[in-house]
């Protein structure tokens, strides 16, 4: 069928608005009328350094509706509302311990732009464009996905809060509230206060962490982030030393670090940062040949742990839900970071988005 999808066909070059053609779904195949997509920046990286093959279609925080349905699908019908996360096999050691996230077919399923087989689900003419981006490729008005992809949403969530559930949210959340697993009581430093981080810090307070700092450059992410729970804020334009200025406010080191910038300097000062046997996650996405933060004999002498974290190390059909119900008790306030575009403004959403003027973008459709 034809549909109106946002090709990236430069690395360098703005989205182009293309009519294109979607496949119909295969056997285990599901078709979604997308009503929103979360803009992500892995979206970004991915177009920017060419990760994937280009022509491509992209997005991966998706929100719909299901149109029509391969003939092995049973989780899900025509009419059913659901949110798009990540794809993964179902049926692995990892998979079926419920680490979803670290599925041993993750990269064929979610990366390579196309499906297992080799085959595009996206055609315009002769011309086969990567799809399949992390099992959806959504920013599309349609996304072919799969039962495992898709959680589904009561009648009140709306689609635009429900978009980055799938990703961004999960991840930041998920990293503290998972993979991390926080105490109540802790401190955690949260370096970098875009949608992944200021996610954690709900994550945190959701955990009771008591102490919850932010290192953010720019001011109005630094008050959001206050408003949202954090009890110090860090201004990195203004401290030589990070550490310095987290030990300041907890002078034996924190608990946890969760770094969602990929930084080196950031990654060393948060590793500098630690109590005694403390964990540093490690969510944003660094420059090829970053080298392990911190120092190998001091992580050794204090017992400190150095890990990374995909996806909040979440399986989506578990923690989605819960963070709706988190949503619905009024402890995750996402509208705090939302804001909406038209899908046809999806180049000036990304523009606003660089310069601090969106925290979190969704296009709607």
């Amino acid at each position: 069928m034809d549909i109106t999808a946002a090709v990236a066909r430069d690395p360098a070059g703005p989205f182009t608005l293309e009519t294109v053609q979607l496949d119909d779904p295969r056997a285990d195949e599901v078709r979604v009328r997308i009503h929103a997509v979360g803009v992500c920046h892995t979206d970004l990286v991915f177009k920017g350094a060419a990760l994937i093959a280009q022509p491509a279609v992209l997005g991966h925080e998706g929100a719909g509706v299901v149109e029509a349905v391969g003939a092995d699908v049973t989780r899900v019908k025509p009419g059913d509302r659901v949110a798009i996360s990540f794809r993964s096999c179902g049926h692995c050691a990892r998979c079926d311990s419920g680490d979803a996230a670290y599925c041993y077919d993750m990269p064929l399923l979610n990366y390579i732009g196309m499906r297992p087989d080799g085959t595009k689900t996206i055609h315009k003419g002769d011309e086969h464009i990567s799809s399949n981006f992390f099992g959806q490729s959504s920013f599309a008005t349609h996304a072919l996905t799969y039962e495992r992809n898709l959680v589904p949403l009561p009648a009140d969530m709306p689609f635009e809060l429900a978009a980055p559930l799938g990703c961004g949210i999960q991840t930041g959340a998920g990293g503290v509230m998972l993979a991390l697993a926080a105490r109540s009581g802790s401190s955690i430093l949260i370096t970098g206060g875009g949608a992944v981080g200021l996610s954690a810090v709900m994550g945190a307070v959701i955990r009771g962490c008591t102490t919850i700092i932010v290192a953010e450059p720019m001011e109005a992410r630094r008050d959001l982030a206050v408003t949202l729970g954090a009890t110090h804020v860090i201004d990195p334009n203004e401290e030589k030393d990070l550490a310095e200025a987290v030990r300041a406010v907890v002078p034996k080191g924190v608990d946890y670090a969760f770094d969602t910038t990929g930084h080196g300097a950031v990654l060393n000062g948060s590793v500098a940062a630690l109590a005694p046997k403390g964990v540093l996650g490690i969510v944003g996405i660094p420059a090829p040949g970053t080298p392990m933060p911190g120092d190998l004999g001091a992580l050794l002498t204090l017992g400190q742990t150095v890990r990374g974290i995909i996806e909040g190390d979440a399986d989506p059909a578990a923690f989605i839900p819960e963070l709706i119900a988190h949503w619905k008790a009024g402890k995750l306030p996402l509208e705090k970071l939302v804001r909406t575009w038209r899908f046809a403004e999806i180049n000036e959403a990304i523009v606003a988005q660089h310069h601090g003027e969106a925290v979190k973008v969704v296009l709607t459709l």
